[in-house]
């Protein structure tokens, strides 16, 4: 892995790139180096381009993750200094996060899946954000091979490809239209992944410069909360629930269908 000097060469020239381009901004929305990263990482690994070997592409995701656990770890110790403020602050908000959580992916995705055409994957690809320890659950619920398996994966797989962007543009916009408290933005980012986390901090951290120490605190610990206390909430309500409420619904239309026929 360390001696693939072709990963290490076409990352260095994607980041000087990158970084040459800076920020630009395109009505409300900033875009970011990190932005430009992912999308020219995304074209060059394209198996057509013949760029990238899977061995390549391998030898990269197992770098990433090292990465992002250095990411994780600076974040870590900026939240240290701040934790009792945080907790004291916004105690109530970080756990009703939590079921901001459930009612986006299941409340609203849920019925959206069905209406496109999806089956028992609306489960899996709706219960969570679909990240690793997501998986991990359906896996041992239900098996990778099932239905909810294919579902959890699917949503894995875009979460990965178009997570961070969607993640980076969204938070652009809604710190654009300062119609939030700074502190709820961050809170906002900690979804539960660290690259999404990351690529929404940008935008936040820029235009509230003077807060910007405060918003990766608040960011980490809600990211923190949610692979953490989120773990049991996804295994013992948010799974049970989608399941039910996919047989609920699955019975109302066969049972329209019936009185219609």
């Amino acid at each position: 892995m360390l001696k693939d000097y072709k990963v290490h060469a076409l990352a260095l020239v994607v980041v000087l790139v990158c970084e040459f381009i800076g920020k630009q901004s395109i009505w409300t929305i900033s875009v970011y180096p990190m932005l430009y990263a992912m999308i020219i990482g995304g074209i060059i690994s394209l198996p057509k381009l013949k760029i990238l070997k899977l061995k390549n592409m391998n030898h990269a995701s197992t770098i990433m993750m090292v990465t992002l656990m250095l990411l994780v770890a600076k974040l870590g110790v900026s939240v240290g200094p701040k934790i009792d403020m945080i907790l004291e602050d916004a105690k109530l908000a970080l756990i009703f996060q939590e079921l901001g959580h459930f009612a986006g992916t299941i409340l609203l995705g849920l019925p959206l899946a069905m209406i496109l055409g999806m089956k028992r994957e609306a489960v899996g690809a709706t219960y969570s954000v679909a990240r690793e320890p997501n998986i991990a659950i359906v896996a041992d619920k239900y098996g990778l091979d099932s239905a909810e398996g294919r579902g959890v994966m699917a949503m894995y797989v875009c979460g990965t490809l178009y997570g961070a962007i969607w993640m980076s543009i969204l938070a652009s916009v809604m710190a654009k239209l300062d119609i939030l408290h700074p502190y709820a933005l961050a809170m906002g980012a900690g979804v539960g992944s660290g690259s999404m986390m990351a690529a929404s901090l940008a935008p936040i951290s820029d235009l509230y410069p003077q807060m910007a120490s405060e918003i990766k605190a608040y960011a980490t610990t809600a990211n923190l909360i949610s692979s953490i206390v989120g773990i049991y909430i996804y295994t013992l309500f948010s799974l049970p629930f989608a399941s039910f409420l996919y047989n609920l619904f699955a019975r109302l239309r066969r049972n329209k269908e019936g009185a219609l026929s």
